[in-house]
């Protein structure tokens, strides 16, 4: 059971579920590669899939600039110190995973794969599973009230 003192996983565990569901992604484009889309909805895909990868990006890099603006660890296997419920907060509680989860899919467009839709996919439920559910059990046990106020406000993704 997670308290305040203790953190909600004991690993980094996220970045681990990420790199390794870009390498299968990659390995089975490379290994079985499925069919996709003909032009010209795949050019159009392409482009999407330009703006998911960008927008994936700013999300985590805008959700770790607020980490360290708020004094606060982005490291799942470290205790929170505050609880941030602005800027990139407002939209989603999972920030970071959601611009993963971006970053996949928009692969996925760019490259023309299934294989990072369906990793991707699998990634995020792990991650609701494994991360996202400890998490929220460690922010409840840290805030409390307050945090129960804002998961009523604030949905996990989007």
């Amino acid at each position: 059971m997670s308290d305040a003192r203790s953190a909600p996983m004991r690993s980094p565990l996220p970045v681990l579920v990420l790199a390794a569901v870009l390498a299968l992604s990659f390995a089975g484009h490379a290994l079985l590669p499925l069919p996709w889309i003909g032009r010209p909805l795949a050019d159009v895909l392409f482009m999407l899939g330009a703006i998911a990868v960008l927008c994936g990006l700013a999300l985590v890099g805008a959700t770790a600039r607020q980490f360290r603006r708020e004094n606060t660890t982005i490291r799942p296997d470290r205790a929170a110190q505050h609880l941030v419920t602005d800027g990139v907060f407002k939209i989603s509680r999972n920030p970071i995973y959601l611009g993963m989860a971006m970053l996949m899919f928009g692969l996925g467009f760019l490259i023309g794969s299934l294989w990072f839709f369906i990793f991707g996919l699998i990634a995020c439920l792990i991650l609701q599973a494994v991360a996202i559910k400890p998490e929220e059990r460690h922010l409840d046990a840290v805030f409390g009230k307050r945090y129960r106020d804002y998961r009523k406000k604030v949905r996990r993704w989007i």
